[in-house]
């Protein structure tokens, strides 16, 4: 079975303490090898709120960062460009964690599906939100 690469919105519900994403994380982490890109890392840091730095860094430290090297930018690019040619427009973050879990043979969870239209990365079926 796959390891798993958490998208920034399901590490953004877990450090909030969504308690279906952290009970969902949890159980996971004791099956799989858990990670994240360094995008995401990115994209947290610059969206984190005063008293989170603290929690955010433990998250992180027991994170499997997965690299981005140049066989990862360049499907990133590739899906772009195929993408951009059928009218879709993808962000280049989204691009490279796809282009992350094709290539490392990892399972995405997202929320945010529609963000990744590729069929040929695995996505993880993520739990209904409750409101």
């Amino acid at each position: 079975m796959n390891d798993y690469l958490l998208d920034s919105d399901v590490i953004i519900w877990f450090l909030r303490g969504r308690k279906e994403v952290v009970n969902l994380v949890k159980s996971l982490a004791g099956e799989r090898l858990l990670g994240c890109s360094p995008l995401s890392i990115i994209e947290i840091k610059l969206g984190m709120k005063k008293g989170e730095e603290k929690a955010t860094g433990i998250f992180f430290d027991a994170m499997k960062v997965w690299a981005i090297d140049r066989e990862i930018a360049e499907q990133a690019a590739d899906y772009i460009q195929s993408y951009k040619k059928s009218g879709i427009s993808l962000d280049f973050v989204d691009a490279a964690i796809a282009a992350t879990c094709k290539l490392r043979n990892l399972t995405l969870m997202t929320y945010n599906a529609d963000h990744y239209p590729m069929q040929n990365i695995a996505k993880y079926k993520m739990p209904q939100l409750t409101v």
